[in-house]
């Protein structure tokens, strides 16, 4: 996955995450399961970072605590 538009929307959109909500630790297991959903999308044939970008932070805003 080294420089993969899913790796660069992942990173982006834990970064941006965890700028919002200072709060989230690194390790947090919310990024295993933002990777998960992302890896779907892409799966699915989405491959341009920043859409993948803007989807993983959608899926984060309304990830409620027990759903991760």
């Amino acid at each position: 996955m080294a420089d993969s538009p899913l790796k660069i929307a992942v990173d982006r959109a834990w970064t941006v995450h965890r700028a919002t909500h200072e709060d989230i630790d690194a390790s947090d297991s919310r990024r295993c399961s933002l990777e998960r959903y992302l890896f779907g999308k892409a799966d699915a044939g989405e491959s341009d970072p920043e859409e993948l970008t803007c989807h993983g932070l959608a899926y984060l805003a309304r990830l409620k605590p027990d759903e991760y």
